[in-house]
């Protein structure tokens, strides 16, 4: 006969109506998902790839043309608390569902800026439109997706940023070598609207959401108590770091690959983002690395490939660079599959403000990560853009190190405690 603590066990589990592999609705929930973030990093990073032509039609440097970029990532940085604070009242489907609908339709205007100032305040309101998904989706499948399923959904979804961001740079690239980088832009809009009508068709209602007011002073508390949680700021700043190297990675690489001794023309230098197809592998193998090497083996690994393609890029050989390309994004996407479900696995209340602390970070990294690679770029070729990654790759390892410090000093303390006893 069983013990007691087994039927328990058994008796949880079944009671857990929460969605797993397998499971009615899984399927369904992971395809809205993965089509919602297929469009959100489409969108966000859709002029990306179009940088040179931006800047050769306006007469802008590089930095300056970056902030079509860094605008768009900086503004949802800094709206994604305060939306996922609204998602707490409306709901996670409701809030991205309005966050995929406003920016939809603001990237059908973006192709008619007249000047690079108009271009970029529509990129800032895109941005800000979409700070409502990522904090939102994170929550929604921590309520609505059991634990042991986390990390593989979470995976997936980030899979569906990797793909996005791929089609929409090869879009971009090869339509605008044939029509212009507005005709890019208009194609990369009408892809995501398909894609956003996908979501809202298929993304189950929630089941485990409970609606809360809007209270500022909550609100506060909350991150107030999530900023006091060493784990959490390890892994924000982790995600932060992570995406300083590939923002500035993927805003400059362009540039590079438009001049001697590559000379690209602009389909092809779109098409160098098939690489994604490996972030979307290694986001959805996060779960079988932290399976196998625990959480900070999986983070050892990807700043260990993330340092070696920055290395191997500075090549002059075009196999070389795509090489590096490869390994670059290989390791990014892995240690934010990593670092974001960990970020949803370790807060125990108020999910959807720690999952926005994260994006905040995130996004942020990601502007600072554009300009300042751009600004590197600019002062010493791309030796400076990857001088600018292997810095934020080593944050990563110090981060990584010392909160395994801390882990063993806790470990320790209750022994210490036994001894003096």
């Amino acid at each position: 006969m069983p013990p007691a603590s087994t039927k328990a066990a058994a008796t949880n589990a079944s009671a857990d109506t929460r969605l797993s592999p397998g499971a009615p609705g899984y399927r369904r929930t992971s395809l809205a998902l993965f089509a919602a973030g297929l469009a959100a990093f489409a969108l966000l990073y859709s002029t990306q790839a179009l940088l040179p032509a931006i800047s050769a039609e306006f007469g802008a440097t590089a930095s300056a043309a970056s902030w079509t970029v860094s605008a768009a990532t900086g503004a949802l940085a800094l709206c994604v608390l305060p939306l996922s604070a609204l998602s707490e009242r409306f709901g996670r489907r409701a809030m991205m569902t309005a966050s995929l609908s406003v920016a939809v339709a603001v990237s059908l205007l973006v192709p008619f800026a007249p000047n690079l100032e108009s271009l970029i305040a529509l990129r800032v309101l895109q941005g800000a439109a979409l700070a409502g998904l990522p904090a939102s989706a994170m929550a929604y499948l921590a309520e609505e997706v059991r634990p042991k399923a986390l990390i593989a959904a979470i995976g997936l979804f980030v899979a569906g940023n990797s793909i996005g961001g791929m089609s929409g740079r090869i879009v971009t690239g090869w339509v605008a070598q044939m029509w212009g980088w507005r005709a890019g832009l208009a194609a990369v809009g009408l892809t995501s609207l398909l894609c956003a009508i996908a979501f809202r068709a298929l993304l189950p209602k929630a089941r485990h959401f409970t609606p809360g007011p809007v209270n500022p002073k909550v609100l506060v508390s909350a991150v107030r108590t999530h900023l006091s949680d060493p784990l959490l700021v390890r892994l924000y700043v982790i995600g932060a770091l992570f995406m300083t190297v590939f923002g500035a990675v993927y805003t400059v690489i362009g540039y590079r690959l438009v001049e001697a001794p590559f000379s690209l023309p602009q389909g092809v230098i779109g098409s160098i983002f098939l690489v994604y197809l490996v972030g979307t592998v290694a986001s959805a193998a996060a779960g079988k690395l932290v399976g196998r090497l625990g959480r900070r083996g999986a983070l050892y690994l990807a700043v260990s490939t993330t340092a070696a393609g920055l290395l191997l890029s500075l090549s002059d050989s075009l196999a070389a660079v795509l090489a590096g390309l490869v390994l670059i994004t290989a390791g990014f996407f892995a240690g934010h599959a990593v670092a974001s479900s960990s970020v949803s696995r370790t807060a125990k209340t108020a999910r959807a403000q720690a999952s926005a602390l994260y994006q905040s970070a995130y996004y942020l990294g990601s502007s600072a990560g554009g300009t300042l690679g751009a600004i590197a770029f600019h002062a010493g070729g791309w030796a400076g853009t990857v001088l600018i990654g292997l810095v934020a790759v080593l944050g990563v390892v110090s981060v990584t190190l010392y909160g395994s410090h801390s882990a063993r000093v806790a470990a320790r303390r209750p022994q210490l405690a036994a001894a003096c006893n």
